[in-house]
């Protein structure tokens, strides 16, 4: 059986967690293939909201075996409150997987990233100071802590002394602040050892296998295309693979095995953190979305900056990725409006892009050219086909779905499980 992909179309926050949880019962296995506890993904089921970070949203549904794969980065620490806390919650987490090749954040890369973020200034990324970016790096530069060497002390002090050398002194002479001692570090990470040690497997082997008897294995993204590492917005991006090809290396699943990649839009769009945002809104519209549809990280709790929706992202995002399917969620939130606009290009000093900018100045420079489509007032909360949707809502779909060059096959309605339009079943 083909694995399916999930990615964002976005900056991330498009609701990729409700994607995964509307797809839960029809997977075996569902998989986080990249970054760390640097997003978050919300999940609502009747009364109950769960924000999960590191864990895949998978672990909500019972009978499917959630994986955290080989290109995450793990901080043990939140973790294993992660799993205390749902397990307080009644939810099973012992059929949770953990690939032996994930790596692990120590905690002088949790001091790096937030004092580089402080020197920086101006020049900041936002990032959430969690040690993911220079956790990434020291695994390009092969001076990394992987899952396995917990269980080998003298493999893990080799590696943390290593690491330090260069660290240590990056902390004391440059940023004024004390580096850690190997053997503190070493401590506190081999303490996680014997707790860890159930989790973790070849978590590569086990989804090939799972993929030969016929299982599904569904592989969600952390982030989205515009932070992905290479193809987002660079250098106002993550650390890791977030598009459809990150699931292949972040898992080892070969790219033979995927036949359908799920890309999940808002109805409109956000960002957290800096970088350009063409469709950006700093005046009564924007404060609108950002309180109509709750717009605060899942992670950090900060106010993502919000915008129309943008289309020269989404047809991005569609040829990047692959995408097969679009989830178009938040529809709701747009309830109300006397029109609402659609990006459909971008001008930059008098000349009309169509496509992404190939350069990343000229995006920066980027005025959005809107379509305006007339808005609806009915509530849609409870609309479940596409013909209960309101005509003006089902025509800003239609042309959303036009411009972005791939069938919008889920509509979201609402933050509960079952608030979903499906106009096309995603297996």
């Amino acid at each position: 059986m083909p694995a399916i992909v999930i990615v964002g179309a976005q900056w991330g926050d498009e609701g990729k967690g409700k994607a995964t949880d509307h797809l839960g019962s029809q997977v075996d296995y569902v998989v986080k293939f990249n970054g760390g506890n640097n997003a978050g993904h919300t999940v609502v089921i009747g009364d109950q909201k769960f924000a999960l970070h590191l864990l895949p949203s998978g672990i909500l549904t019972p009978g499917c075996t959630p994986v955290i794969g080989n290109g995450v980065v793990v901080d043990i620490d939140v973790l294993f409150e992660e799993i205390e806390g749902l397990e307080a919650r009644g939810v099973d987490t012992s059929g949770l997987k953990l690939s032996a090749n994930a790596h692990v954040i120590a905690d002088y890369n949790r001091t790096i990233d937030k004092v580089t973020e402080r020197f920086l200034g101006s020049r900041r990324i936002g990032t959430t100071g969690r040690g993911i970016g220079p956790t990434y790096a020291d695994k390009m530069n092969r001076i990394g802590i992987r899952v396995q060497d917990l269980f080998d002390e003298k493999i893990l002090t080799a590696k943390v002394e290593g690491a330090l050398e260069l660290k240590g002194q990056i902390l004391t002479k440059i940023y004024n602040r004390r580096a850690p001692s190997v053997e503190q570090t070493v401590e506190e990470l081999l303490a996680h050892a014997e707790r860890l040690s159930p989790y973790v497997c070849d978590t590569g082997l086990l989804l090939g296998q799972a993929l030969d008897r016929d299982e599904v294995v569904l592989l969600e993204a952390g982030q989205a295309t515009l932070l992905d590492v290479d193809h987002g917005t660079y250098p106002f991006v993550t650390s890791s693979s977030a598009t459809s090809g990150g699931a292949c290396t972040g898992s080892g699943i070969p790219p033979t095995r995927i036949d359908q990649v799920i890309a999940i839009a808002k109805a409109y769009t956000t960002r957290v953190g800096e970088g350009p945002f063409p469709t950006e809104l700093h005046d009564d519209s924007g404060e609108f979305l950002r309180k109509a549809g709750w717009e605060y990280g899942t992670t950090t709790g900060r106010p993502r900056r919000c915008g129309w929706v943008d289309t020269v992202i989404t047809r991005y995002a569609e040829r990047v990725n692959g995408v097969t399917d679009f989830v178009l969620t938040k529809l709701d939130v747009l309830t109300g409006l006397e029109q609402v606009p659609v990006c459909v290009a971008y001008d930059v000093d008098g000349v009309r892009h169509d496509e992404m900018p190939v350069n990343q100045s000229d995006f920066h420079h980027a005025t959005p050219i809107y379509e305006y489509l007339p808005g609806w007032w009915e509530d849609i909360s409870d609309a479940r086909d596409f013909a209960d949707l309101p005509k003006n809502a089902q025509a800003y779909v239609e042309r959303v779905e036009e411009l972005s060059n791939a069938r919008i096959s889920v509509i979201g309605v609402g933050p509960e499980r079952e608030q979903a339009v499906v106009r096309h079943a995603l297996r």
